[in-house]
């Protein structure tokens, strides 16, 4: 089963989406909040977004460069613009292809299920994926997923760079420059958004059952211990 999120303000179109989508089953969710759109595809870790241009507060080409931040997973827009620019804004702000209003619902799944296909089953690209391991600890690099023995999470872009760059240099300490370059380039980023993603980071071990092995050495950065050694062996 596959997860579609549906990101359209009118509810009509929005549950007639849904309601179709299931009916190949599948699941599909309906943003609720225009607010919390990152939040809520960050929880749902999604297969395909579906999304309109007008929507409440940003637009759809503002929420699909916030999404490919986090993400590489199709986004198709479903708009009633139908000229040749709005389709070139959608391409160029990272969608993967572009449906105008009024549509066939056949031809909506369609296309949902020819982005499945390219990029998770029968015609994705077929070659071993980068990963990095430490004494049984796995970052999937494309994936973006975690794994120690038979239990993997899910993470998000910044998460797994973060991990990525303490993992290759663990146990050595990482300076808190290093790791603002690795994520935010040279973008001006507070201490408190560093320790934000710092903590989800630690969660995501926690759920592992890797606890105290992300290390803060205070003004200088972090390390990261391989104390979950014992937790790896079969």
């Amino acid at each position: 089963m596959y997860t579609v999120l549906i990101i359209e303000d009118d509810p009509k179109i929005a549950g007639l989406l849904k309601s179709h989508i299931e009916r190949y089953g599948d699941r599909a969710v309906i943003v609720e909040d225009f607010e919390l759109v990152l939040q809520q595809f960050e929880l749902l870790q999604p297969h395909v977004v579906l999304m309109d241009i007008n929507l409440p507060s940003y637009d759809g080409y503002y929420w699909c460069r916030q999404l490919r931040s986090l993400s590489t997973c199709p986004i198709l827009f479903i708009s009633a613009r139908s000229g040749k620019m709005d389709q070139v804004m959608a391409l160029e702000n990272g969608a993967d292809d572009y449906i105008t209003k009024p549509f066939e619902h056949e031809i909506v799944m369609a296309k949902i299920r020819s982005q499945l296909r390219r990029v998770y089953g029968d015609y994705a690209t077929r070659h071993e994926e980068r990963k990095v391991e430490l004494h049984g600890l796995t970052i999937f690099l494309e994936s973006m997923e975690m794994q120690l023995g038979e239990q993997k999470v899910q993470l998000t872009k910044k998460e797994t760079i973060l991990l990525e760059t303490l993992l290759r240099r663990s146990p050595k300490l990482v300076s808190r420059e290093t790791i603002l370059e690795k994520l935010w380039d040279d973008s001006f980023v507070d201490d408190n958004t560093l320790s934000v993603n710092v903590t989800r980071v630690r969660k995501r071990l926690n759920e592992l059952g890797i606890t105290d092995a992300l290390e803060t050495v205070r003004g200088s950065g972090y390390r990261l211990n391989s104390n979950w050694k014992d937790i790896a062996q079969p």
